[in-house]
């Protein structure tokens, strides 16, 4: 075999090796994604359409969030907190939509004081999406009620749902040693009633 061929055969091999080193590395690149963010991942691909997109969106989600200062709330902060909820959830009653406005505002909160920005809720929702990557669609669609509520009339079940849908939120914020972090599908309306209920 003459040296040329020796060195394309040597350079193919090389570039082949190179080749399945970077789709392997990609392939676990996603694995640690998907393991990261959850249904968060398979929401933002739906939302693409590509995956390399979508996975720079995590990418970027994570880095972003890994510069902020993210601390968990002081017990006194929990206590105040609970507190409060207990109260809106009290009026939830008698002015469900006066009820959704403030959990809106004790979650804003909440989030403010462990380090989240706010300004900005399509930025919100993507930050808390790298902590709390099970509740933050909930997050979203009881943002989305709320918004709706100040515009026009929300049947009372929409509201309730986006009550209980915020909590999941609030109470990962406020205790979240003492909160399930994947919360499957199934239990989902059982545990909604429950949360709703106390």
């Amino acid at each position: 075999m003459s040296t040329v061929a020796l060195i394309v055969i040597v350079v193919a091999v090389v570039v082949v090796l190179a080749a399945l080193g970077a789709v392997v590395g990609r392939m676990r690149r996603r694995r640690r994604l998907r393991a990261r963010f959850g249904p968060e991942y398979e929401r933002t691909l739906r939302k693409s359409g590509n995956a390399q997109q979508a996975e720079a969106d995590l990418h970027r989600r994570a880095a972003e969030r890994d510069r902020l200062s993210i601390r968990q709330l002081t017990a006194a902060q929990r206590d105040r907190y609970e507190q409060d909820w207990r109260l809106v959830q009290a009026e939830f009653v008698d002015v469900p939509g006066t009820s959704l406005a403030r959990a809106d505002a004790l979650v804003t909160a909440a989030m403010v004081d462990s380090g989240y920005p706010v300004r900005d809720f399509g930025q919100s929702a993507d930050l808390i999406s790298v902590d709390h990557p099970e509740v933050v669609e909930r997050y979203r669609r009881a943002h989305g009620v709320f918004v709706a509520s100040r515009a026009s009339e929300v049947p009372t079940e929409d509201i309730r749902r986006a009550f209980v849908d915020y909590r999941a939120l609030f109470a990962e914020l406020v205790d979240p040693d003492q909160t399930p972090h994947a919360q499957p599908e199934n239990r989902r309306s059982a545990d909604q009633s429950s949360a709703a209920s106390q």
